[in-house]
């Protein structure tokens, strides 16, 4: 098995050492977990692995290529085309509705909304809403409808349900994980959040 993601003594620093050789294999159907106290790097981890940042040193490989050795239009075509990536700050266009800022992925990957994903995330009551009109944890699940209705390879997902009540974190996460299970993808998490991090199939502290 050729794994989606595969992490090789990765370090890197700000002011000061934030990781040192860490390394990792994400295959599919797997999701692994990243948990740590606030300024341990699990989010900086998060984007070097996510194309959006190159490391100090070590080796990423997406798959099985080595990441930071394409050249950069090759990296943008894997971003849009098979890397999917939820922030924690949500990153919508204000200026369009709900619906247009999924149709957007859809658009530029050649892919369709899903209703039943739309239904399942309970945003179908929202979809003519501007950003702007929505709450904080509807935003959210635009945005997880955003990256799935691309079909990405990969997801990698920062804090994902920081905005949403228990039960719908949950209802989320499930969604998330029947996903990677379905289309043989796979899951990179960064959580506070103890019990979301154990129903992933590796837990990783930073």
């Amino acid at each position: 098995m050729i794994p989606l993601l595969e992490v090789t003594n990765l370090s890197h620093s700000f002011e000061y050492n934030l990781f040192t050789d860490i390394n990792l294999i994400l295959n599919p159907k797997e999701s692994i977990s990243i948990v740590g106290v606030s300024g341990s790097g699990k989010s900086t981890l998060l984007h070097i692995c996510a194309t959006l940042l190159k490391p100090n040193s070590g080796e990423v490989k997406l798959f099985a290529k080595d990441l930071y050795k394409q050249k950069n239009k090759d990296i943008l075509r894997m971003r849009r085309e098979d890397v999917g990536i939820i922030f924690q700050s949500h990153y919508l266009f204000k200026g369009f509705d709900a619906f247009e800022n999924i149709e957007l992925s859809t658009l530029l990957n050649n892919t369709k909304i899903d209703d039943e994903l739309i239904e399942k995330l309970g945003i179908s009551n929202v979809l003519k809403q501007k950003v702007g009109e929505l709450s904080g944890g509807q935003q959210q699940r635009v945005s997880i409808a955003r990256v799935l209705s691309k079909r990405p390879k990969i997801i990698f997902a920062d804090e994902p349900t920081g905005n949403l009540d228990s039960k719908t974190a949950n209802e989320v996460m499930s969604i998330l994980f029947n996903y990677t299970e379905e289309n043989n993808a796979a899951l990179l998490l960064v959580t506070h959040d103890n019990d979301l991090a154990n129903r992933c199939n590796i837990k990783c502290s930073l």
